[in-house]
Formats: structure tokens, C-alpha cells, sequence
């Protein structure tokens, strides 16, 4: 399987196609600003070459030059819940740890994972009963 592109934007990889409204969602989601005004710094990928792909598999393809600390996932457990729970694969420290965030609340964990103003363990630790993060 082909390398991911390499992108100073987090990469959010589509690896499910079987709802392309909640795709649309998705886009509509990421690409409108929090009540204050945030929005996640993310590229898109939307190539059937990734689909079904896993966070391990996803990790192995990271290309060598990609510096962003995540790595989001749009997979099927993500596009069947209209919260849109993203997998976001953490690549330092324990590199592939991964927590689900809704897709409205991405902007919190790329903006203070990427600006180093918050560990990733404080956002997995703040997920629901669930195991979804929907902010604090």
C-alpha cells in the first residue's frame, strides 16, 4: 500500500465509503470554527486506496517527513454515529495511542497537541463513560 501524503496539516484519512453523507458532515464539521472561533489544522484524504486500513496499518504508512503528532481515522464506527467519533492515533511518546473525539471537538486535541500546550493523556483521560472525548 502506497505511503499517506506528507502534510504540516494533521492527516485525516477516510477508511470507510460506505455513508459518503456522513463524509459530508465530516467536512462541514472540521471545516467550521468553534464557538470561539478554532479550527483544527487538518488535510483530508479521501482515497479508496486506505480504505479498511487500521491505526497500525495507518502508522506503518506514516511517510517519513510527516511531523504532526496525529493521525485521525474516519472508520466505520466513526461514520455511523451522527457525533462523528474520529480515531485520532497518537504518533509520539506511546507512539499509536489512540482516543475518539468528536468531530466537532477535533479542533481542541490537534490545536493543543500540535501548539505542545497539552499532553494527549489529558485528553484521553477526559473521555465519557463511552471512551469519546466531547470536550471539557
Amino acid at each position: 500500500m502506497e505511503q499517506l501524503p506528507c502534510t504540516l496539516e494533521a492527516l485525516v484519512v477516510r477508511t470507510d465509503f460506505s455513508a459518503d453523507g456522513a463524509w459530508h458532515a465530516l467536512r462541514v464539521a472540521l471545516y467550521s470554527p468553534s464557538k470561539d472561533g478554532f479550527l483544527a489544522n487538518v488535510a483530508l484524504v479521501d482515497d479508496r486506496r486506505y480504505e479498511s486500513l487500521t491505526p497500525d496499518q495507518a502508522v506503518d504508512l506514516i511517510h517519513p517527513s510527516y511531523r504532526h503528532p496525529l493521525l485521525v481515522l474516519v472508520d466505520s464506527t466513526a461514520v455511523a454515529s451522527a457525533e462523528l467519533p474520529l480515531l485520532v492515533v497518537y504518533l509520539r511518546g506511546d507512539r499509536g495511542c489512540c482516543v475518539r473525539v468528536v468531530a466537532g471537538e477535533l479542533w481542541g486535541i490537534e490545536n493543543n497537541i500540535s501548539g505542545a500546550n497539552m499532553d494527549f493523556e489529558e485528553f484521553a483521560g477526559s473521555v465519557d463513560d463511552d471512551g469519546v472525548f466531547r470536550g471539557f
